[in-house]
């Protein structure tokens, strides 16, 4: 009952990052927040607490030296600051928030498919024009929306042992 609750709570959230993002290119800050928190405590039904800090700590290290080398390129390469005009502080608030939810294999597996999913979503939605922005965290959470769907409903849930 617990996780259908959170379940719940997390697709609703999710959506409104979506709609919030697509619609004003700006999502409540409190929002990315709540993610982490509905989504660890999923991932803690599943997975003792020692096993879900652990997978979290990991996943936070893998985001951090991203986040690092995507910081570096952007410097390097564009002559750009990162946070605000390579990427959104949105965007890393929720790649910050998603590492709260599955074990480090399945995250890093499900957190490149979601670039890819975001990137084939914005050229399908775009392709005519020219858009200055991409609602990065938007894509995302309409793609973790998905995955917590399958998950729901197949029963499957081996992507908090690897």
């Amino acid at each position: 009952m617990m996780l259908l609750l959170l379940l719940t709570l997390t697709w609703v959230t999710l959506a409104l990052i979506t709609i919030q993002d697509y619609k004003d290119r700006s999502v409540y800050w409190f929002l990315y927040g709540l993610v982490g928190l509905l989504v660890f405590g999923i991932q803690l039904i599943q997975n003792p607490i020692y096993s879900a800090l652990f997978n979290s700590l990991s996943n936070l290290i893998f985001i951090s030296i991203l986040l690092l080398f995507a910081a570096l390129y952007s410097k390097i390469r564009f002559k750009k600051r990162l946070i605000n005009e390579s990427l959104g502080l949105g965007d890393i608030l929720f790649f910050i928030a998603i590492s709260f939810a599955f074990a480090p294999i399945s995250f890093l597996i499900l957190f490149v498919f979601s670039l890819l999913f975001s990137l084939v979503l914005h050229l399908f939605l775009n392709h005519k024009k020219k858009a200055a922005t991409v609602p990065l965290a938007g894509h995302m959470a309409l793609f973790f929306g998905i995955v917590y769907a399958v998950l729901f409903f197949t029963k499957d849930y081996s992507v908090y042992a690897y």
